[in-house]
């Protein structure tokens, strides 16, 4: 065998060996398990789509600190009876360089409720432990910055900074949308 041939086989091979790597994807939880995650059991959920204007889009930007991918945004809204239990958004963007994908809750007043990591595509070691987002809860918009009241993680800054931009796009659309305070 020629050796140029030889060479091209076994760069072929660890070519192929390093792309077998284990891949790190973890689901931990599906939109209906999600649901019952932010509203209980026995809630009904119903998609409330907001159509936002260019001038929303623009306050939006600036108060959440961060750009819209779209005018559109979706909230689910959790009801018991005529209860209105919260609202709910699904949020997906990429960290690093691959998704991840949180569930963003809202009380009825628009308040940060809850913050649930629905899937995670980076290395595990990468990902915000649940104790860091805990401390993001209740606080208002204004005070979602790093410094404030809370750090970025050491190890995980991509991670916990694309998270806290999810949950400050979430608390400032619903401001917009519904009015700060309204259920």
């Amino acid at each position: 065998m020629p050796l140029f041939r030889h060479r091209a086989i076994r760069m072929a091979a660890l070519l192929l060996l390093a792309s077998s790597g284990t891949a790190v994807a973890t689901v931990y939880y599906s939109k209906n398990e999600a649901f019952e995650l932010a509203f209980g059991t026995g809630a009904t959920v119903e998609p409330q789509p907001v159509f936002l204007s260019e001038t929303q889009v623009t306050a939006i930007e600036k108060n959440a600190g961060t750009k819209l991918d779209s005018p559109l945004f979706t909230f689910y809204v959790g009801k018991r009876g005529t209860e209105t239990l919260g609202y709910a958004a699904i949020e997906s963007h990429t960290v690093r360089t691959h998704p991840e994908t949180l569930l963003v809750v809202l009380s009825p007043r628009g308040e940060l409720a809850k913050i649930e990591v629905l899937a995670f595509h980076e290395p595990p070691e990468y990902q915000p432990p649940a104790r860091w987002f805990a401390q993001l809860l209740g606080k208002p918009l204004e005070r979602l910055r790093f410094g404030e009241s809370f750090d970025a993680i050491s190890g995980a800054t991509l991670s916990s900074n694309a998270a806290l931009a999810s949950a400050r796009k979430v608390l400032a659309i619903h401001r917009v949308a519904f009015g700060p305070g309204v259920p």
